[in-house]
């Protein structure tokens, strides 16, 4: 895939596709994806993957015209959506007869997608199912499926959710004295970074990311952010429901949450007075987090507020209790 494939989809996928930010040419790195789902599932990507994720991943489709239905059942064709579902996906493999890797969801969330070594791309839902001999026809059947897709008001829950809570309720919450004493930060924080993905000397590539936003927003990736991401990316607190149970505010370090929003990070930079490069999310995707090239934090969507001077006070905030009561 990449430049010089030929595809032969309708007019109609060719459209939303583009409107997606593909372009025939497209060829983004994997690396970042990679580390991470070896991290979180010990996933094995092969060539097939690789080459469908150069063209399409980090794209979310919205349908035309785009409107709440349409976006609603959007297509995400972002591998990390599988993290932490190594055995879901290894159930899906055994089914469909052939090795699966992660290449996103469709359906409202509630579908995978995985695409085998011969390239062929299957969806996952109650049953797995072959989409298309080919990439093209797989595609045209996502894209008519959502056009015709009717809302059904599910809530989507957040990948990893689930598997978020399980690993805080089994982390040992008794640290002792000397232990806690070496620790970078507090017990608590400590806790929920791991549970959230963090671990000690942790170093991913960040190319995924520094490409894909520089090419959809014009974003300038600084060294305070590519640090930060390599140690953080893609760590974060899921919700749940209800709200009132959540000790914490969450959110995602997944900085192509703003991928088409510079606009928006312009606008709160102007504000700061500082080069702001996106971090992620908080608060249910209300306010965008954002860091500056001496490393402080920010945070805000309309307006722009200071969130923490540098980055590890950052972290320290986003898992301190958001209640008096709430503990961890």
């Amino acid at each position: 895939m990449g430049s010089g494939q030929t595809w032969s989809w309708s007019s109609e996928a060719d459209g939303v596709l583009r409107r997606a930010g593909w372009r025939p040419d497209r060829a983004v790195p994997t690396d970042t994806w990679e580390w991470i789902l070896r991290e979180r599932g010990a996933f094995v990507p092969h060539e097939a993957a690789r080459r469908f994720l150069r063209a399409f991943g980090g794209l979310v489709t919205y349908g035309w015209p785009a409107d709440p239905l349409t976006t609603r059942s959007a297509i995400r064709f972002d591998p990390l959506q599988a993290e932490w579902e190594e055995e879901r996906y290894g159930g899906m493999s055994r089914e469909a007869g052939t090795t699966l890797y992660p290449v996103g969801r469709a359906d409202e969330g509630s579908s995978r997608l995985g695409i085998a070594e011969d390239g062929r791309l299957y969806i996952a839902g109650d049953r797995v199912e072959l989409l298309g001999e080919t990439v093209d026809q797989a595609l045209d059947r996502l894209v008519a499926a959502q056009g015709a897709r009717t809302v059904s008001g599910t809530v989507e829950v957040p990948p990893g959710a689930q598997a978020f809570w399980r690993r805080l309720d089994a982390a040992d919450a008794t640290e002792s004295d000397d232990a806690a004493a070496e620790l970078r930060w507090p017990v608590r924080t400590d806790r929920v970074l791991r549970a959230g993905g963090w671990f000690q000397g942790r170093s991913i590539p960040v190319t995924t990311w520094e490409s894909i936003l520089l090419e959809t927003g014009e974003y300038e990736m600084h060294d305070a952010a590519r640090r930060f991401l390599a140690e953080f990316g893609h760590v974060g607190i899921p919700s749940r429901a209800p709200l009132d149970t959540m000790p914490w505010m969450d959110f995602q370090l997944d900085p192509l949450q703003a991928m088409w929003d510079a606009e928006i990070l312009d606008d709160l930079g102007e504000q700061a007075g500082a080069d702001l490069y996106p971090l992620g999310m908080v608060d249910r995707r209300n306010r965008y987090l954002a860091m500056a090239d001496d490393g402080a934090v920010y945070t805000g969507m309309d307006t722009v507020s200071l969130w923490a001077a540098t980055p590890d006070e950052a972290l320290e905030r986003l898992t301190s209790p958001v209640r008096p009561e709430a503990g961890c």
